[in-house]
């Protein structure tokens, strides 16, 4: 079985010990299911469950290089050297990233509203990226935007390979192929 799930903003990728914090089981109610891969607590969008542990090593082994999709509202309009410098690869503490898929893009018209909304500054513009990596290090998305000088502010990732969010509502689950 595969699970194509939503997740809200401050959901825990695990079944328990959210401890006074929402976590999956307060939305999958399929048993026997496990996340393939990791979404932050402050992100949104598009995770996998599964009850089967080979697909769900496919799915998260790095070394397979799956694509992910993000849209992310970012601090400030990137210019095209901010956008270069993702497309070719960031330095991180922890070292280069590979090259990522990075365009600024129209905030998308079927976005839900975030609880609560991102804080917002009258004499900070923000704009909205579509970026896709092959790699999947701890908050690497977020490090690589404020990396550029445009820090994150809502994260949403919007696809994992050939799996997407196909209009699920944040919450929302449902069985894929």
């Amino acid at each position: 079985m595969l699970i194509a799930f939503n997740k809200p903003f401050n959901v825990l990728c695990q079944f328990t010990g959210g401890t006074g914090r929402r976590t999956l089981a307060d939305f999958v109610t399929a048993k026997g299911v496990y996340p393939a891969g990791r979404l932050d607590y402050d992100s949104e969008g598009l995770l996998l469950l599964t009850d089967d542990g080979k697909l769900q090593a496919r799915i998260a082994d790095p070394r397979r290089r799956l694509r992910k999709s993000y849209l992310v509202q970012v601090e400030r309009i990137p210019d095209e050297k901010a956008l270069a410098l993702l497309r070719r690869g960031v330095k991180l503490k922890d070292g280069m990233t590979a090259p990522a898929g990075a365009k600024r893009v129209e905030g998308p018209d079927w976005l839900w509203d975030r609880e609560p909304p991102i804080r917002y500054r009258r004499d900070i513009p923000t704009a909205w990226l579509e970026l896709t990596i092959t790699e999947g290090r701890n908050r690497q998305v977020r490090r690589m935007t404020a990396a550029v000088g445009h820090p994150t502010l809502r994260l949403i990732r919007a696809s994992i390979g050939a799996w997407s969010l196909d209009g699920l509502r944040p919450g929302e689950w449902e069985t894929r192929r």
